[in-house]
């Protein structure tokens, strides 16, 4: 009996010490790689596939294009069942070194139920985007594995090869961790803090709470990893975003964070409800957190100021008076 104790003590030791490993990163970018265009959303507009296939191209990769990539079922690029068929083919193939979707829209959640985490882990590789792959990126990160919160599909088709923050995704899929310094904001915290970047839109991290396996903001996830939480949202009324921020608060994870990104929000009634802005709004209940805060941070749905940021990657953020600077190390 005591080696049936000593051998389960071991065991959950074991699985103790993995679940705080931070994520890995998949491998670096080479020219000649490929990549992977599909669909995980929303059915993207015509041609945004070909279009961000000659941008990659001219970067010097080498582009497949999933079959369902214009599927359409209700507000999705496909049903659940195509979606998760083109996932997994670029997933499982041994060529594709990292996965772009078209779009975000709606939908990326209702994959998970059919991606285990190890099969995440097994095929680890990049997944690139925002928006609603936010649920995507929680899942990379639950199963261990590094992705990219950064421009996608239609930026590519729109803004073309040669933009600078396209050039910035290509760089980071290419290997380079890369150091980040923006403006100083009136309502930033100073400090420094480190830990394994996490976040995205807060819409729909706020949708996985709850999920055990899939949500970044898990509060005994958050309690072995030192966090630097970064969010940003679009068209979401100021009453929706602070239950938003309530609901965190209640999980517990704004006590446990060591640093928080606040991207820019966009498309939202202002003023409104006695503010002026939202990171007025934001201030006001996140003034009490002993803790650097940095606002107006591009990562955002505004594709020309939406910097890409490792999901998972340890930084370190520095916030002043004059400017933060955020580096993945």
């Amino acid at each position: 009996m005591k080696k049936l104790y000593a051998c389960m003590a071991a065991i959950l030791m074991a699985a103790t010490t993995v679940s705080a490993q931070n994520p890995v990163a998949p491998a670096a970018l080479q020219r000649g790689d490929t990549i992977a265009i599909v669909s995980l959303g929303s059915t993207p507009k015509a041609g945004v596939a070909e279009d961000a296939a000659r941008a990659l191209q001219q970067w010097g990769f080498h582009v497949l294009i999933g079959k369902n990539v214009y599927a359409s079922h209700g507000m999705y690029a496909g049903t659940i069942e195509q979606r998760l068929d083109d996932f997994l083919w670029a997933l499982r193939n041994p060529s594709v070194k990292a996965i772009i979707s078209t779009r975000g829209g709606y939908g990326t959640s209702l994959l998970l139920p059919e991606l285990p985490l190890d099969t995440l882990r097994r095929y680890a590789k990049w997944v690139v985007g925002y928006s609603d792959i936010t649920s995507m990126h929680s899942a990379m990160v639950r199963a261990g594995v590094m992705s990219v919160h950064g421009n996608m599909g239609g930026a590519l088709q729109e803004r073309g090869a040669d933009d600078a923050v396209n050039l910035m995704l290509r760089d980071v899929l290419t290997g380079t961790h890369p150091t980040y310094t923006v403006p100083g904001h009136r309502l930033n915290h100073t400090g420094s803090a480190s830990g394994i970047l996490v976040g995205g839109n807060m819409a729909v991290f706020s949708n996985l709470a709850g999920s055990k396996d899939y949500d970044f903001l898990d509060r005994d996830f958050v309690a072995q990893h030192d966090i630097i939480l970064f969010f940003e949202d679009v068209s979401e009324k100021m009453p929706r975003v602070m239950s938003m921020l309530y609901l965190l608060k209640l999980k517990g994870v704004l006590d446990r964070v060591k640093g928080i990104i606040v991207g820019r929000f966009t498309d939202y009634p202002h003023p409104a409800y006695g503010y002026d802005d939202m990171p007025s709004l934001l201030d006001e209940y996140l003034q009490s957190l002993n803790i650097p805060i940095c606002y107006d941070f591009p990562a955002s749905h505004d594709e020309s100021h939406n910097y890409p940021l490792l999901e998972g990657c340890p930084v370190t953020l520095t916030v002043t008076p004059q400017q933060t600077t955020l580096k993945f190390e």
